[in-house]
Order: structure tokens, then C-alpha cells, then sequence
């Protein structure tokens, strides 16, 4: 029952069996890093894709953020002039309501006067125009 059984081949026949199941083994292998390398050039093609249209982004960020930068600083020395000739205009009307006050003592002061002399013009002629 336990009888050994006896295979006779050559070391040429087993050596030629392994050369050519390693042939294939490679073949397989280079096929599948072939197709590996065409998948990792579409990847890099893509990234480098990607990667342009990003620098292209940053720079055109870059280039908005330097005008708006100039945009801001045109808006700020408008500002401080309009600041500027708005203390002057509160300082004006401030000097015209001080003025205001004055205005009407002097109006009613020279109405006063020409009316006064009116009448004493007209009291005049009518005195004159009396004793005559």
C-alpha cells in the first residue's frame, strides 16, 4: 500500500517546465506594470492639468487682490477729503449760526434807524409844513 511511485524526468524537462511558467509569470507582469505606468502618466497628465490652472488661479488672485489693494487706498484718500471738507462745512455753518445771532439785532437795529429817520423826516416836513 505504501509503495513509493517513480516519476522519471530529466532535470532538462523540469528546468525547461519552470523556465517557461517564469516566462509567462514575467510577461504577466509586464503587462500589468505597463498598464500600471499608462494609469500613473493619465494621473500626472491630470495633476499637471490641475496644478496649471491652479498657479493660474493664485496668480490671478494675486493680481485682483493688488487692485482691489489700490482700489482701497484711492477710496480711503477720497475719504479723508470728504472728512476734511465736511469739518470745514461744520465749522462754516458753526461760524454762520454765531453769525445767525448777530444777524437779526443788526437787521432790527438798522430797520430801527431808517424807520426812526423817516419819521423824523416826515415830522420835520410836517412841522415845517405847519409853521409856513
Amino acid at each position: 500500500m505504501n509503495e513509493a511511485t517513480t516519476v522519471t524526468y530529466s532535470i532538462a524537462e523540469v528546468l525547461k517546465s519552470i523556465e517557461n511558467k517564469l516566462d509567462k509569470m514575467d510577461e504577466k507582469f509586464e503587462s500589468k506594470f505597463e498598464k500600471f505606468e499608462d494609469k500613473l502618466d493619465k494621473i500626472d497628465k491630470k495633476f499637471e492639468g490641475k496644478f496649471d490652472t491652479l498657479q493660474k488661479d493664485v496668480a490671478d488672485l494675486k493680481v485682483g487682490q493688488a487692485t482691489l489693494t489700490e482700489k482701497v487706498g484711492s477710496m480711503d484718500k477720497r475719504l479723508e477729503k470728504v472728512e476734511s471738507e465736511q469739518d470745514t462745512m461744520v465749522k462754516a455753518i458753526s461760524d454762520l449760526q454765531g453769525f445767525r445771532s448777530l444777524i437779526l439785532p443788526v437787521v432790527v437795529g438798522g430797520v430801527s434807524a431808517v424807520i426812526g429817520a423817516v419819521l423824523t423826516a416826515m415830522l420835520r416836513w410836517l412841522y415845517i409844513g405847519t409853521l409856513e
